[in-house]
């Protein structure tokens, strides 16, 4: 494992945590084949059922590696050597979306760029009150990078997802949750806390399964006709309502208990 990043397993729940404090956790070749690698790995454990991600130090991610950026500008485009590319391996930027339990982000800090990009790629987010956030593509030269044109519309809509692209000004935790791009805003020093204790409320008392099917519903019915969305969303249910999980969560609720729902693929 990289030791651009760590990982961890407590109580059911994945901490992956973004180690280049030195650097605001800057995106590098070490630091993207760590993180999915992570991911993988997470996603592969029956025992994890939640992953949260943070960043070591003041910052979250705070975009690409400045270093890796000159180089790419100084050779006139993507080398080889730039790390692996979106188009050429199936760790998309948005690989997150694509993992079948729940990954909040705990933004600790800078959120900038590529860091952004990953922290949209992420199920939920909550952040530090304070912490500081800006798309910056267009202040390098670049675009709306690897999806954030598809997620940052999604979560708060055309007009001020261009104001964020366009200006690329910083903006902080507490504007973000006005505008919808984090779910809640905690203060410094009890950020972990708070997300652990959500992300553990969803390993204890909510079904895997339940989870990366709502999960993929989320991703993908909206971009379905309302007819295809309704009809898929029925068949997944008369599924739903034949699995033990069904059973035990009614089970649970009358006896009063904690569930013991099955792992993923249980």
């Amino acid at each position: 494992m990289s030791e651009a990043v760590l990982y961890e397993v407590r109580d059911r729940v994945a901490i992956i945590t973004f180690n280049r404090p030195d650097r605001l956790n800057a995106w590098s070749p070490d630091l993207h084949e760590g993180y999915f690698t992570s991911l993988d790995r997470a996603a592969d454990d029956p025992d994890v059922r939640v992953i949260v991600v943070t960043g070591a130090g003041r910052g979250w991610c705070a975009g690409a590696d400045m270093d890796v950026l000159q180089g790419i500008g100084n050779a006139g485009g993507f080398r080889d050597d730039d790390g692996p590319k979106p188009e050429r391996k199936e760790w998309k930027h948005t690989y997150a979306m694509t993992i079948p339990k729940p990954v909040i982000a705990a933004i600790n800090g800078a959120c900038a760029g590529l860091g952004f990009v990953h922290a949209l790629a992420c199920d939920l987010r909550f952040a530090a009150a304070g912490a500081k956030f800006t798309v910056a593509f267009g202040r390098r030269g670049l675009i709306g990078e690897w999806g954030m044109s598809w997620t940052l519309p999604r979560l708060v809509g055309q007009s001020v997802a261009l104001d964020l692209m366009l200006s690329s000004r910083v903006f902080l935790a507490e504007e973000a949750r006005e505008l919808g791009v984090v779910n809640r805003v905690c203060s410094p020093e009890t950020l972990m806390d708070e997300t652990l204790a959500y992300a553990a409320d969803l390993a204890t008392n909510v079904s895997p399964t339940s989870m990366a099917i709502m999960k993929q519903q989320v991703y993908t019915h909206p971009q379905m006709p309302i007819d295809e969305a309704l009809t898929e969303s029925i068949r997944l249910m008369e599924e739903s309502v034949r699995r033990p999980d069904f059973r035990e969560g009614v089970a649970s609720f009358v006896e009063k208990r904690a569930p013991q729902f099955e792992p993923l693929g249980g």
